[in-house]
Order: C-alpha cells, then structure tokens, then sequence
C-alpha cells in the first residue's frame, strides 16, 4: 500500500466523558559500570482512568522486552501479576515499550531490582491521579533516521551495520521507505497546566558514543528538552515505532566522533512544535489486547544452502592474485593519479609512440587489470563478511525455532485509543513499509505504531523482502506469511477501536 498523506493538522476529542493520568518514574541504570554512564536510564508510568477502566502504559530504557540483553522473558509476566495482584490493573490492560536503546554490556539494575522500581513507577503513577484533558497531533522530522536497506541493481537489498562494509556505490539503485511521522499525545491538567507528554517516532538508537558509554541515547536527550522546555514538571514518554529497517543518518560516518545531543535535540524541538499547536479537549479512551499465532520460518536450510554455494564461489573467485597489499596501495596511487600518463611524464609516452615501443602503455595496462583483480577480491571480501554473519545468525535461529517444539510463536497485539489517536503495539522489530501499510488502511486520524511493545520476536519485514537478502529478513524467526495475519489483525482491532 502507499504510504498514508502526512498529517498535518491537530484536533481535540469533542466527547464528554473526563479522564484521569497519573505519572510516575524510576531509574534503572546499573551501578556496575558507572564510570560509563553518559545519562540515566528510566522506567516511566502513565496511568489513564476514566471511572470503569484503567490502562497502564510503561516506557523503558532498555534495548528490548525480554528476548535478547538483560530483560528476560519472565520480566513481563512477572511485572503484570504484581500490578494486577497490588493495584488490582488486568495485565492484559499493561503495555510495556522499549526504546530499543543499544548497550554496551549489562545497562540496567538485575531483574527483581528492576520488577520493583518499574512497579514502584506504577504504583506512583496510579496514587497520583488527577483530571486531565488530552489533545493528539503529529509532525515530521527527517533529518535524524532513514531507511538502512539499500536496493541494489540486481533486486537484492544491502542492510548497513557496523557488521558488514557497505555495498560499492555502483551497484546501488535506492533506499528503503521511510516514516518520519512524529505522533503526539499532550495531556495537560482540567486548568490546563502541562502534564505529560507521550510521543511516537521510529528511530534506531544504537551506540551513543565511541567508549561504549550506558545512555538513553537521542530519545532520553529528546524527553530531557520536552522536560525542561514544557515546562510544570512534565513528564515525557518515548514510544519506540516501526524501526526495524530504521538507522541514523550518520551511523557510518567515521570521519567525527558520534554524539547523539544534536539528534535528541532535532526530535524534541519537533514534539515542542507540535504541541504548540494542539488544543487539549475531553477525552475517551479504550483498549482492545488479543493473541495471535504467527508461523515460524521452516526454510534455513536452504537459504544456508545458497549461501555457502556463493560463499564458495567467492572464496574461488581469489585465485590467480598477483599483487600483495604493498603493490597494490603503490600501484593504485599510481594509476589514479593520472590515468593517461601514469608510469612517468607525458613525453615518456609521446617519444616511446614515436618510436613504436609501446612497453610503458602495456605495463600500465598489466598493472591496471591487477588492481581491477584486486580491488574484486575486496568486494568478495566484503560480501563474504556479510555472508558468514548471516550464516552464522541462520543457525542461531534454526536451533532457537527447532528447540521451541512449535510452528508458531504468539504475539500479544494491543490496541489503544485515546481521544482521536490510537497506539497499536507489536512485540517485534517492525519494518517501515508494515507500518505504513497499517497506517494507511487505518480508519482512524492518527494512528500510531508502538513496536517494540509487550516482548521480543526479532523482526517483522514484508513477505516482499524475504528473497531479497537484508539483515532483518535473516535476523527473522518468522515466515513471510506473518505479514498478512498481522495487518489482519491490525486492521481488525482498528475497526473495534
């Protein structure tokens, strides 16, 4: 589907109904590596009552919700009974969202320790209530994330990451779809105080610096500049979106030191806009959470297959290398410095064609087809890098998929509607175009994507890009039947909403 028209415009919700939020946060960074700690790391709460239901919505600075790095899968369950059993909140009415913040090592305290302080946030949240009305908008910010699948000239797709080069210039065609919608909930007091700020966007946030340094990376200095500019002790909330195929626009750019402020600063001068421009009302609020059994990939073995036949080819390709590095850097200086002379000065050539010796041109030209030899075994290098990584991801996920004992994974899918906007969560790394296509089949004004949420399954990518050969569709537990459930279901949690 194409992707949905920009809005650009802000409402109220006209309904008459009256809300209640409370907020509460705690911190979460480990003490074991506090030499490293650029920022603290948070767990946040936002509690909405409405007199018949509540509905509990936890940010967190953690790369994920179980799955991978230091939140187990038992965190989420755990944390959802004790708010159900103490606070007496559904846990099927919690909904936890990481910002997918990337570590160095272990970011955060030890788990019960976690358990504690991310209920504690709750718990302060929900003894803090007060009225409040809500106002929805969206802006856009395209200077900080694009889309890390490069197309290449033959249909494949190339991912950037610091794990393998990036493709040769000329075979690249395109970039991927982006999203740079900036969705904006702002909840201000009945007098019309600030409250809280819950804002969408996709973005990756991988390493904050060159050290290694423990960070919240550009969302946490976003909320930090919404904090401080908004004003009456707001408290901002990240939602993760649809970044599965999302990177920095700068991500590979080793010629300056990474520094994540000027990114965080972009992104929370864009909430300030919007939220200038929407006019808080009274609000409604709803919310719908069904399972769903989504298939597991059942085809390693023949992708691994294919590649470790273009693996072989490769390594085959680098007989018959005349030069070593030390002749080839020479040489390469040589004929690129000046492509029509490069053995000497330009009368060299001129006397030697006069006199019919030609021994200089055809040394140059035995010295240019070895550097073309070798520059070709770089690029094989390069893409057997790329290979070996994704063969050895391919096995890490056969084993997880074959130890599960199951064809399908299940994926807990929440849908929340507040006011004229609705959230809805996946707990995967979505890929943009899914997102889009959700969006732009979305009955509602605004809807946005919260992936990331409520668990981890690895990623989400369109059944398009399965033979395509990218990162995500490699890094994938799932069969590219997921996508069609999934926007089913999306859609049909929409339609109730």
């Amino acid at each position: 589907m194409a992707q949905n028209t920009m809005k650009t415009t802000e409402d109220h919700d006209g309904g008459n109904a009256s809300l209640l939020a409370g907020v509460g946060k705690n911190e979460i960074t480990t003490r074991r590596a506090a030499a490293l700690i650029r920022d603290p790391l948070y767990a946040k709460a936002l509690v909405l009552a409405d007199g018949s239901k509540e509905i509990v919505i936890i940010t967190m600075d953690v790369v994920a919700i179980g799955g991978i790095c230091d939140v187990s899968d038992a965190f989420l369950p755990s944390l959802r009974r004790r708010i159900e059993a103490e606070l007496g909140i559904p846990g099927n009415r919690v909904m936890v969202n990481a910002s997918h913040t990337h570590p160095p090592g272990e970011i955060v305290c030890g788990e019960e320790e976690l358990i504690e302080r991310t209920f504690d946030a709750v718990r302060q949240a929900r003894g803090s209530l007060v009225r409040v009305v809500i106002g929805v908008g969206s802006g856009s910010e395209s200077r900080i994330s694009m889309n890390r699948n490069l197309s290449l000239k033959d249909g494949s797709h190339w991912t950037i990451r610091h794990a393998n080069p990036c493709p040769p210039d000329e075979v690249m065609a395109d970039i991927g779809p982006s999203d740079p919608e900036v969705g904006v909930l702002r909840i201000d007091r009945e007098d019309g105080a600030p409250f809280a700020v819950v804002y969408n966007f996709a973005c990756h946030p991988l390493f904050g610096d060159a050290i290694g340094s423990v960070t919240a990376n550009y969302p946490g200095v976003a909320s930090r500049i919404i904090e401080e500019h908004w004003g009456h002790e707001t408290m901002a909330f990240f939602l993760q979106g649809a970044a599965g195929d999302v990177i920095d626009v700068e991500f590979k750019d080793f010629h300056r030191a990474r520094d994540v402020e000027p990114m965080g600063i972009l992104l929370g001068l864009e909430v300030l806009r919007v939220l200038k421009r929407v006019s808080p009302g009274s609000s409604t609020m709803e919310m719908i959470s069904e399972s769903l059994e989504l298939p597991r990939k059942d085809d390693f073995c023949d992708r691994m297959a294919s590649l470790r036949k273009e693996k072989e080819e490769l390594f085959e390709s680098l007989r018959f290398t005349s030069l070593n590095f030390a002749d080839f850097l020479s040489l390469y200086h040589q004929q690129t410095l000046n492509a029509n002379f490069p053995s000497g000065y330009a009368y060299h050539y001129l006397r030697e064609a006069k006199q019919g010796d030609e021994k200089r041109a055809q040394m140059d030209r035995l010295n240019r087809a070895n550097i073309e030899k070798y520059l070709s075994n770089i690029q094989a290098m390069e893409r057997m890098a790329r290979i070996c990584d994704d063969l050895a991801t391919l096995r890490r996920h056969q084993i997880i998929n074959k130890e599960s004992g199951s064809q399908t994974i299940t994926a807990e899918i929440q849908g929340i509607r507040i006011g004229s906007a609705v959230i809805l969560t996946a707990p995967l790394e979505v890929l943009t175009q899914v997102a889009l296509n959700v969006k732009a089949a979305s009955p509602h004004r605004y809807t946005f994507i919260a992936a990331f949420s409520n668990g981890y399954m690895h990623y989400g990518p369109p059944s398009t890009d399965y033979d395509k050969g990218g990162y995500e569709v490699t890094e994938c537990f799932l069969a590219p039947e997921w996508q069609a459930l999934f926007e089913s279901k999306a859609q049909e949690i929409l339609q109730r909403l």
